[in-house]
């Protein structure tokens, strides 16, 4: 049986007008054998390109280059926007959605490396930057080992005091402290490697006091293996691609600009509803479901009330009205149409 390369040169020889004989010398194929091919050929009957079946998905399909157009040079992920279409009435398959919009998609960056922990064991904790054209947010995330539960606070600066609040309030709401929090090594809060021997660092005296009142052991990642924190790092990207994206999109295309306190109020209900209800890739559980077991894993909190550095998760009746750039209701009427 000829493969398909020989079947395509005996198709394309033929087109240029050689003669059978011809094709059977130049390519070592038996004259019967091409004349067999090419008979099938005149027999097939050309039919012509069929005509495409109209799909549930045409309806949408502006609307979604619109939202794709609207984040560029961002992603918006096709989870993402089968929910934004469901809500608007598209009943059809979300497969259908992640194929079609495939063909826009810029390329993707390469994985990290990951491992899996106890329940209760690790914390993951990183700050990530979001730029959107000049305007530069920062987000203190920490995420738990087992569960992938996570918790973001949006800032604009990095400092000292921002990662001491983050945890602080990471291990608050969560409901309690792992084994140990894993760092990448920050300058701020690592002030030097190795200092009392290999794997012994000197670390920033607030966040000692902060270990030693809430009873977690510091780790750091090794020199040039900031991905070691696989897990924290993947929620990054995922962050940016199904939080800000489609959030930035959204306010972009009613004139409007994303801000640190605008990304606050909206960040709580959205961990709540989106973020910890995904099934989750690699554990291919929902992240609220091994919440619910990872708490009971770690140590409690200590008895004392939180600092008055400290100010809880935004909640959907929590939000701070007069940081807004507009009035809420500007907010209500965009906000409320997309997840």
């Amino acid at each position: 049986m000829l493969n398909q390369e020989s079947l395509v040169d005996i198709h394309v020889l033929h087109q240029q007008g050689h003669s059978i004989r011809a094709i059977s010398r130049q390519l070592g194929i038996a004259r019967n054998t091409v004349r067999s091919y090419l008979r099938d050929i005149a027999r097939t009957p050309n039919y012509g390109p069929r005509p495409e079946r109209p799909s549930k998905l045409d309806p949408f399909k502006p609307y979604l280059r619109e939202r794709i157009e609207a984040a560029k040079p961002y992603w918006i992920p096709g989870a993402v926007l089968f929910r934004e279409i469901e809500t608007q009435g598209y009943d059809g398959k979300e497969g259908i959605v992640k194929i079609y919009i495939r063909q826009f998609k810029p390329q993707t960056e390469e994985d990290v490396v990951r491992f899996e922990t106890a329940p209760g064991q690790q914390m993951q904790v990183d700050f990530t930057t979001i730029k959107r054209g000049r305007f530069k947010l920062k987000a203190f995330v920490a995420t738990l080992g087992f569960s992938r539960g996570s918790y973001v606070r949006f800032s604009t600066h990095e400092k000292q005091e921002d990662w001491i609040t983050g945890i602080r309030e990471a291990l608050h709401y969560f409901g309690g402290v792992p084994k140990e929090v894993l760092f990448d090594n920050a300058k701020c809060l690592m002030i030097e490697r190795d200092a009392y021997g290999e794997g012994r660092h000197r670390w920033n005296k607030h966040l000692l006091e902060l270990a030693s009142d809430y009873g977690f052991r510091l780790r750091a990642c090794r020199p040039y293996r900031a991905k070691t924190k696989g897990k924290v790092e993947r929620f990054n990207g995922y962050l940016k691609n199904s939080f800000i994206t489609p959030l930035a999109a959204t306010l972009k295309q009613a004139g409007l600009a994303l801000d640190v306190e605008t990304a606050n109020a909206q960040i709580g209900p959205w961990l709540e509803d989106i973020a910890h209800q995904r099934i989750h890739g690699t554990t291919k559980q929902k992240p609220a479901v091994l919440l619910v077991k990872e708490q009971l894993a770690l140590a409690p909190l200590p008895a004392r009330p939180l600092s008055d550095k400290t100010r809880p998760i935004p909640s959907r009746t929590a939000i701070p009205v007069e940081s807004f750039q507009h009035p809420l209701s500007v907010y209500d009427q965009l906000l409320g149409a997309r997840p």
